[in-house]
């Protein structure tokens, strides 16, 4: 007797000439994309890099340790700018984070019902379509008299902190960073309730089966289910930060200091460039590239660092 072949599983299509093309071809496409990315990448790293070259022979190394910037003496140096770039960035990661996750647990779990939900999603991604000339001109003609009190406060009764040692002027370090803690938190709100979203829901049922209350599940088993998204997504928000140019430029204040003190005035590399660009000429312009260069590498090491991290903690998880 011949064996009896079951065929009910077998698909009962088959892919065709011109489909097996067509995949072919969208792989072979994306991934000509994908190179032309980073060609174009390169392309703009070598070009920086080739216009700073004179700024690095003259100055070297110490170009981002020395804080003065002399037009008329041909000497500049961009520690100021780099050092307002780091804490402005910080500021706004160590604001934006914890509100952005936040933000995305109310909107990822069961709090709220779906009418009320997806008008608040709707809301908090609108923030990202906001140019940022639009926060520069709310940060000064709004937010800077609503939070001054609050500096002056800080000043007043904390001014033996060197965190907070100098008068408020109105622009300032602290400014900046909140404004950008605005800007980047639709990103980091975005992309963590994103990944929230997909821990699959087996995990949560598991969880409730187990015994475990609501904020149990969600503190022990989904967000470190969910960890790694939310740690790219708060890694994307830092490199948005550091490169972020005309709101800053209008609120910082655009000293060449660098104080310990968040609520004295600073700049940013980004708003060098901003500022000083259109006017200048020679070494000042190769001074100008070479900033922008540091900024270019300030960027990488932090995606590098975040590419990093996910990964080991995707490994965990």
């Amino acid at each position: 007797m011949a064996p009896i072949v079951d065929t009910s599983s077998a698909p009962s299509w088959k892919r065709t000439d011109a489909s097996r093309w067509i995949d072919n071809g969208f792989v072979w496409l994306t991934a000509a994309f994908a190179i032309a990315v980073a060609i174009l990448l390169i392309a703009i790293a070598l070009q920086v890099g080739g216009q700073a070259m004179p700024a690095i022979r003259a100055f070297g190394l110490g170009f981002l340790v020395n804080s003065r910037w002399d037009p008329v003496a041909n000497i500049y140096g961009a520690w100021p700018q780099v050092y307002g770039t780091i804490v402005t960035a910080l500021i706004a990661l160590v604001i934006a984070m914890p509100v952005g996750v936040g933000i995305a647990l109310f909107l990822s779990e069961d709090f709220l019902p779906d009418k009320i939900k997806q008008p608040i999603v709707f809301l908090i991604e609108l923030l990202a379509a906001i140019p940022s000339v639009i926060y520069g001109i709310w940060g000064i003609f709004v937010f800077i008299p609503f939070i001054r009190p609050l500096g002056n406060w800080l000043h007043q009764n904390f001014g033996w902190i060197p965190l907070f040692s100098t008068p408020p002027a109105g622009p300032g370090v602290y400014v900046a960073g909140i404004i950008l803690a605005v800007m980047i938190l639709p990103i980091i709100a975005a992309i963590s309730r994103d990944a929230l979203v997909a821990v699959p829901s087996e995990l949560r049922q598991a969880a409730y089966g187990l015994g475990a209350t609501r904020w149990e599940t969600i503190f022990k088993v989904i967000l470190p289910a969910a960890s790694s998204g939310i740690l790219g997504g708060a890694m994307l928000g830092l490199g948005r930060a550091m490169g972020e140019t005309m709101a800053v430029t209008m609120v910082i204040g655009n000293s060449n200091a660098a104080s310990p003190s968040i609520l004295a005035q600073g700049s940013t590399v980004a708003s060098l460039l901003a500022n000083q660009f259109a006017e200048a000429g020679g070494l000042q312009v190769s001074s100008l590239m070479y900033a922008a260069l540091v900024l270019f590498l300030l960027t990488l090491i932090v995606n590098i660092i975040a590419q990093y991290i996910v990964s080991r903690i995707r490994l965990k998880y």
